[in-house]
């Protein structure tokens, strides 16, 4: 459903009494200020050393040079998920608001829904931003990868199953929300549906594509859907 009319979107939400929502993109853009391929140069010059630079250091996405040294140097794993938390907690200092990411926490406030941050950054910058911004009583938990474990990341859906068990829901009582297809595999092999965010161009076709029951462009419309149908 690329596209959806707000009544769609409405109805789609309407069963869901706990979301789950990817943190960068639908609440911030994280690297806004401090670019990915910025950090990603950071975490090299900071985990270099006699043996040479890490595994996937021509990586411009911080993460996914995370990824590479989980496969290829298990020894590196703790200090790198280490370096980049720190590196992630100076980008949320600078990241940019996404527009009508807040208007969403809050008007799932407002119609008695829980909110749950699901995301492959880690926790502490997550809890950062969420605290300078005063969106953190809007929030009931956060649940970044797990410190020194790369593969509990998205696509897996270990972070999401997490999530759920902290709310003591089923998976038909949730939904997940994310901008990357990786989210919506996430959702699906926990049992969940997803809502894409396609932030970008292209990405609306590559989230439908990927089975999201529904795809915005918009977070304020997402805001606007969740009162449609409040209680």
């Amino acid at each position: 459903m690329s596209g959806a009319t707000p009544e769609e979107l409405a109805s789609v939400l309407a069963p869901a009494r706990h979301v789950l929502l990817d943190f960068d993109g639908p609440v911030c853009s994280v690297f806004a200020g401090f670019p990915a391929a910025d950090v990603a140069r950071r975490l090299v010059e900071l985990l270099s050393g006699p043996d040479g630079p890490p595994p996937g250091h021509e990586e411009s996405d911080p993460l996914a040079m995370l990824r590479r040294i989980a496969d290829e140097r298990e020894d590196l794993v703790s200090a790198a998920d280490e370096t980049l938390a720190q590196l992630e907690v100076e980008a949320v200092d600078r990241a940019r608001p996404t527009p009508g990411g807040s208007d969403f926490l809050e008007a799932c406030a407002a119609s008695g829904r829980s909110v749950w941050m699901v995301s492959n950054n880690a926790t502490v910058a997550i809890e950062r931003y969420l605290s300078a911004h005063g969106l953190d009583r809007l929030v009931a938990g956060q649940f970044g990868r797990v410190n020194g474990e790369p593969k509990s990341m998205k696509p897996s859906p270990r972070l999401l199953s997490a999530a759920m068990a902290a709310a003591e829901a089923k998976p038909g009582d949730c939904i997940f929300i994310g901008d990357a297809v990786r989210d919506v595999e996430a959702a699906h092999a926990a049992g969940m549906e997803a809502i894409g965010y396609a932030n970008k161009p292209g990405k609306d076709a590559a989230l439908a594509e990927a089975g999201a029951v529904a795809v915005v462009t918009s977070m304020g419309d997402l805001a606007r859907a969740v009162m449609n149908r409040a209680g």
